[in-house]
């Protein structure tokens, strides 16, 4: 369980070492290529050592991923590292800013499990990460990070207490060097972004194993309040209104599309079980489909394809995998206005505004 602030000690284990992300334009493409490759391109639990092995085929540095960035478990003592968010969309979607945002996210936010042989600080490693941003960077700083750099990242933990290594400039340059190529300049937007959208997931995903390893079950009631408690909101970029109020959709969303359970195929079907006939959603195409909730089209949301059905029913409208990459915001409200005017025609009950006067009442300025 997460740990009295007061009482951490923050120790930078594996970190220090050279991870080798290549140049400032690669993003976090290394972190995203081990993804895959230690998971074999499948969103399913695998074993660390099973991880470590294929990873360590092709030559390349992997604590700094499973150590620092995935979650891990031990189930009938074989520690496993979960398919949770990051890894579907490692696994689902290109390289992309989007994943490198995501990946520090989850860095950052530094709940990565526990594993044989680990030690107890190992459960939460970054905590000096998590807080420099939600002390220094959210608080102080009001996300202006044009004041991040790793002269501040050192004189931040040489001056706290917590911090227990000799040394803290080689932590300093790596640290300020992933905030660099994962894109932490772009965290200080208040507009609701996809990136932003999955970390919400993530978090929710990580909290909930978290607690399970305490052998705390979370009840669905309580995905908001552990939300709320946790550093979610301090460490996943500036703060706004238009977030809050995404929160409490995509909340819904998570519940609805099946909490963890949502890449188990057979449980969603479970969860369908219950909801009138709907074949019209079922289709081949099983690439991710994209939930875009009506009262605001940046809350977007990719999801596995099985839970497009149950999106429907939390309220949310369902687009296909083609529409996801190249989506318009502009262009789906317009399509969602012209069928709300064609529906009330059908009631004839006559609109007083064409779409394209409502168009420019709803465009943002």
């Amino acid at each position: 369980m997460v740990s009295d602030p007061k009482n951490e000690e923050w120790t930078p284990g594996s970190f220090t070492k050279n991870f080798s992300w290549g140049r400032n334009s690669n993003g976090l493409r290394e972190l995203h290529h081990i993804i895959r490759l230690g998971f074999d391109n499948k969103i399913e639990d695998v074993p660390r050592d099973v991880f470590r092995e294929r990873v360590a085929k092709e030559g390349r540095p992997v604590f700094v991923p499973i150590n620092f960035f995935l979650f891990n478990v031990v189930r009938d003592g074989v520690s496993l590292l979960l398919a949770d968010e990051l890894v579907f969309q490692a696994i689902t979607s290109d390289h992309s800013p989007r994943f490198d945002k995501l990946a520090l996210f989850a860095f950052n936010f530094s709940f990565v499990g526990v594993f044989k042989g680990g030690k107890p600080n190992q459960r939460y490693p970054a905590l000096w990460a998590r807080r420099y941003i939600s002390d220094m960077v959210a608080r102080k700083y009001r996300w202006d990070t044009s004041q991040v750099n790793a002269n501040d990242i050192q004189r931040f933990v040489d001056s706290d207490a917590r911090y227990k290594a000799k040394t803290s400039r080689k932590l300093a340059t790596n640290l300020n060097y992933l905030y660099s190529v994962g894109r932490l300049a772009e965290f200080s937007s208040p507009e609701v972004e996809r990136w932003w959208v999955d970390s919400l997931f993530l978090a929710l995903d990580r909290l909930i194993e978290d607690r399970a390893l305490d052998k705390i079950s979370t009840a669905e009631s309580q995905y908001r309040e552990i939300l709320e408690r946790s550093s979610f909101s301090l460490i996943a970029g500036q703060r706004s209104l238009a977030k809050e109020i995404a929160i409490k959709h995509l909340v819904v969303l998570y519940i609805a599309c099946g909490s963890r359970d949502r890449f188990s195929e057979a449980a969603v079907k479970n969860r369908t079980l219950t909801l009138p006939d709907i074949s019209w959603m079922v289709s081949n195409d099983q690439r991710p489909k994209g939930a875009v909730h009506p009262s605001n089209p940046s809350i977007l949301k990719s999801i596995p394809w099985a839970c497009a059905m149950l999106a429907v029913y939390a309220g949310f409208q369902v687009i296909s995998a083609d529409e996801l990459d190249e989506f318009d915001p502009e262009e789906f409200v317009r399509r969602y206005v012209k069928t709300a005017l064609d529906s009330l025609k059908e009631k004839n009950i006559i609109p007083t505004m064409s779409v394209e006067e409502l168009m420019k009442l709803t465009r943002r300025r």
